[in-house]
């Protein structure tokens, strides 16, 4: 996903419930999978999306903490 500073805050949340749901699944597969090759797969893309979850986590942080002061008099 790119340039996250351009999305507004309920795009981010949305993105960032998708990513969620996402790394929930994945857990669940690893869970379930048998191999090293699986698993090493599983985990990789588990860390790819923890780390996105994360930038779109700190865009919507900043987001907001930017809305709150323009709200402040």
């Amino acid at each position: 996903m790119s340039n996250q500073s351009s999305l507004s805050l309920a795009e981010l949340n949305y993105r960032i419930a998708i990513l969620q749901d996402n790394v929930r699944q994945l857990v669940e597969q690893a869970a379930s999978a048998s191999g090293g090759q699986n698993e090493e797969r599983i985990a990789a893309r588990i860390d790819q999306q923890n780390e996105e979850l994360e930038k779109l986590t700190n865009s919507r942080d900043a987001l907001s903490k930017n809305s709150f002061r323009v709200m402040l008099p």
